[in-house]
């Protein structure tokens, strides 16, 4: 039986041996760790020369091979030549070839595995040839060797640069002790976070576990890794770090898969030659005649569907476009030449969004897009405009591996909400409309209760009745209230919508131009319009207890107007809490694992694999606003705490208003309503009849 013997600076506490049998050939191979220290490998080398058939180097590059250029390492050279009998090798040769071929094979097997990822390489000059695979299947490059060989935080973002570092460092790394580019020892056991940030971004990470063990952050959830060996503490460690999936370029071996240099070894003896005699075409063909395959290892147990979507954002006022980090310095100019300028800004990559599971089990990531244009700046120019953006969006999502792109904020209200650049993408769009609804109606319902207000029996108002979000807002009310007044400027449409929900409910419906005086006995006003800022709603007119609900963006009710009325309670409505530990890698202006009603919508819609348009136009489905409220709950997305002015409103808070609105009501000699009792869950919203139910005491119809 032949042996090999590959020797580490590694711990020798992982030493072993093990028996490998290949084409009809048996072969012992034995790792043998010297707890980093070179002269011990040396004296090993030494020792065992002309009694084994191969020497692997593991973990130990005695070249660098970067583009058209090499380097060989001063150490590793010279311990490579206490040998003068057997052949020792270091994995190179079948990493610039399995490695590629094995990148390849993972490819074809997982189409869109690479594509628009973001893969992190801690040792570009470790591994050149696989980085240019992956280049070549489309994935977005970025190395950590500055970090790990300088500890600066700069990390190089593509081939060309790491060609231009290499040939500006490798002379001098090559002339270092090996140590400095490389952990060795008990340090590839310790862990010491370096460049966390490139970890935790990246969707892949490929290369060598001991880098990983050593630098990255505890937590790697949801990542793929690319290395070339996966040992069983090796599995243990990224199971336990939330790694999704694992693909070893080396096969599995006595249930292991093991380095590039344990491989290379067994060829050199299988090969039975002399080494001076052996070519990189030998390799090759020893690669199909053997069988061997890269392998693919799910650490969590089982492989995870993971759908993908994207979602567009942009400023909401000049302001905001000061919080990008890129856009700060532009603080010294006026704020109209920066809202201006940066309109024609090209659309920017975010974040990538990771961690989102839904209760079925399926996973979720995206990307968030950015526009910066902000409302005015959409509103005051051509449809076009915003349509040529939005449709360089949906090219880079197609591009990143999304099948579902979301518009947030006012890329759904420009020109014809969505209609055009859904028939212009090649991806589903949607604006997130249905979801606003149905999570607007939940929030209104549960603080209206938690007010004192049974609405089968008050007053609810929409104002802005007529618009796409206003319109299926009221007719859903209308199932449930009393009285319902709608607020719209152009009365042809309100009379028309007035005829439709009569057709629809039994309530009492008032339409108005304006809002004026025809608020103050509502219980309920939810407001949607797309005023920009305007005064829409004289809030010390509308009667004590009141809840409104404002989900225009920018909001219709100014936080200084709302002070003025402690007994009034003005909510923001469409933020929903996102299943699993997602993180959107960006501030998007709400809490951690919150996100708004459009977002969630795409998040949902992706989550269920329903890659369609589902909301677009002004004209938003009442089927379709109870379908996505029933898949939401299906995936585990609910209600998140309630949010007034950017913040939290806190029970006691409720509570407080409540006990102002009482105190309000006695002063006025009005009823004060008795405490309702809590809905834990609401209710689909009951189906569109012609004859609605007739309204008798029992259960009553309740509203998302």
């Amino acid at each position: 039986m032949k042996r090999v013997v590959c020797i580490s600076l590694g711990p020798s506490s992982q030493d072993r041996t093990f028996v490998v049998r290949l084409l009809d050939q048996e072969i012992q191979v034995e790792k043998r760790g010297t707890d980093g220290d070179l002269q011990r490998a040396a004296e090993l080398i030494e020792k065992l020369d002309g009694q084994v058939a191969a020497f692997g180097l593991d973990s130990m590059n005695r070249t660098f091979v970067v583009g058209k250029k090499t380097w060989v390492h001063e150490e590793i050279d010279m311990l490579a030549r206490r040998a003068h009998s057997t052949p020792v090798v270091d994995g190179s040769e079948l990493k610039r070839t399995l490695e590629r071929w094995a990148v390849a094979q993972m490819e074809r097997q997982f189409p869109e595995l690479f594509r628009g990822k973001l893969v992190f390489v801690p040792s570009g000059v470790d591994r050149y040839g696989m980085s240019t695979v992956l280049q070549n299947a489309g994935a977005r490059l970025v190395f950590g060797d500055v970090i790990f060989h300088w500890g600066l935080p700069w990390a190089l973002k593509s081939l060309s640069q790491l060609e231009t570092y290499s040939r500006l460092a490798m002379p001098y790394l090559c002339g270092r002790p090996y140590k400095s580019m490389y952990p060795v020892g008990r340090r590839q056991e310790e862990q010491r976070p370096l460049g966390t940030h490139w970890f935790e971004e990246a969707d892949i990470i490929a290369g060598s576990l001991h880098y990983i063990r050593r630098y990255a952050p505890d937590s790697l959830y949801n990542k793929v890794i690319i290395t070339n060996q996966l040992q069983s503490e090796d599995l243990d460690d990224l199971r336990r770090r939330g790694v999704r999936m694992v693909l070893t370029t080396t096969p599995e071996i006595d249930g292991e898969s093991f380095g590039t240099n344990v491989l290379e070894a067994i060829f050199v003896a299988l090969l039975d030659k002399p080494f001076a005699e052996i070519r990189l075409d030998d390799y090759l063909n020893l690669i199909p005649r053997t069988g061997i395959q890269p392998r693919v290892v799910y650490p969590q147990g089982q492989p995870v569907d993971v759908e993908k979507f994207a979602f567009v954002i942009h400023p909401l006022t000049a302001k905001d476009i000061f919080k990008h980090p890129l856009l700060k310095y532009l603080k010294f100019l006026p704020e109209r030449w920066v809202e201006w300028l940066v309109a024609f800004s090209p659309v920017m990559l975010l974040s990538h969004v990771t961690g989102a599971r839904s209760a079925t089990g399926r996973e979720l990531e995206g990307w968030l897009l950015g526009l910066g244009a902000t409302p005015k700046e959409m509103m005051t120019r051509n449809p076009e405009f915003t349509y040529r953006k939005l449709l360089r969006a949906a090219e880079i999502a197609e591009g990143l591996g999304a099948k579902i792109m979301g518009l947030g904020a006012f890329t759904s209200i420009v020109g014809d909400a969505g209609v055009t650049v859904a028939k212009r993408a090649n991806i589903a769009i949607t604006s997130g409309n249905s979801y606003t609804v149905a999570s607007t109606l939940e929030a209104a319902k549960t603080v209206a209760r938690r007010m004192g207000h049974d609405l089968t029996s008050g007053v609810a108002a929409v104002v802005g009745a007529t618009g796409s979000i206003g319109a299926v807002s009221a007719r859903l009310v209308a199932q449930v209230a009393r009285k319902v007044i709608l607020v719209a400027p152009r009365p042809e449409k309100l009379l028309e919508l007035q005829e439709k929900i009569q057709s629809e409910s039994k309530a009492e419906v008032v339409i108005a131009t304006e809002a004026l005086d025809w608020l103050v006995d509502a219980d309920l006003i939810i407001t949607t319009t797309t005023a920009r800022g305007g005064k829409i709603i004289d809030i010390e007119k509308v009667k004590p207890g009141c809840v409104i609900c404002d989900v225009a963006r920018p909001l219709d009710i100014q936080e200084a107007d709302a002070r003025k009325r402690p007994d009034v309670l003005v909510i923001e409505s469409g933020e929903l809490e996102v299943p699993g530990p997602v993180d959107f890698h960006f501030n998007i202006g709400l809490p951690p694992k919150t996100a708004y009603a459009c977002l969630s919508e795409t998040m949902i819609l992706a989550m269920d694999g329903r890659y369609e348009s589902f909301t677009l136009g002004r004209e938003i489905e009442m089927d379709k606003v109870k379908d996505i409220y029933k898949m939401g709950k299906k995936h585990g997305f609910k209600l998140a705490a309630i949010r007034s002015f950017g913040r939290v409103v806190t029970d006691q808070e409720i509570r407080l208003v409540r006990e102002h609105a009482d105190d309000a009501r006695r002063r006025r000699k009005m009823p004060v309503p008795p405490a309702l009792p809590e809905v834990d869950e609401m209710p689909a919203t009951a189906p569109e009849t012609a004859a609605p139910p007739a309204r008798e005491p029992g259960p009553r119809a309740e509203m998302p």
